[in-house]
């Protein structure tokens, strides 16, 4: 576990009931989001609620994401074709703990 605090954005969203394509454009932003600077890891989970979080290292690296062209248009395709809703929080991590480091985003 590293010292220094980072970043997670997180994501929840519910979808409407036709989500064609959904699924590949998740895959292709996740693919993506790991070619950026300051992108430090990807958790998420999907039930009748999804929740996916991801870590960065600066503000700055979350706001570069988010300016991303390609980003910007799968955006743009969710709130226009796939989401029923969708919240973004975004929060300061100063502490991680846990049993293992199965879950960790270092």
């Amino acid at each position: 576990m590293a010292s220094a605090s980072y970043f997670a954005v997180i994501f929840t969203s519910t979808l409407n009931t036709n989500h064609k394509g959904y699924n590949e454009m998740a895959s292709k932003m996740e693919d993506l989001a790991k070619k950026q600077p300051g992108f430090r890891g990807i958790s998420s989970a999907r039930d009748d609620v999804g929740i996916t979080v991801s870590y960065w290292e600066t503000e700055q690296a979350i706001l570069d994401w988010k300016a991303n062209l390609d980003h910007q248009q799968a955006q743009k395709l969710g709130k226009e074709k796939w989401y029923a809703s969708y919240k973004v929080e975004i929060a300061k991590v100063e502490r991680v703990y846990g049993l293992d480091n199965k879950f960790s985003s270092q």
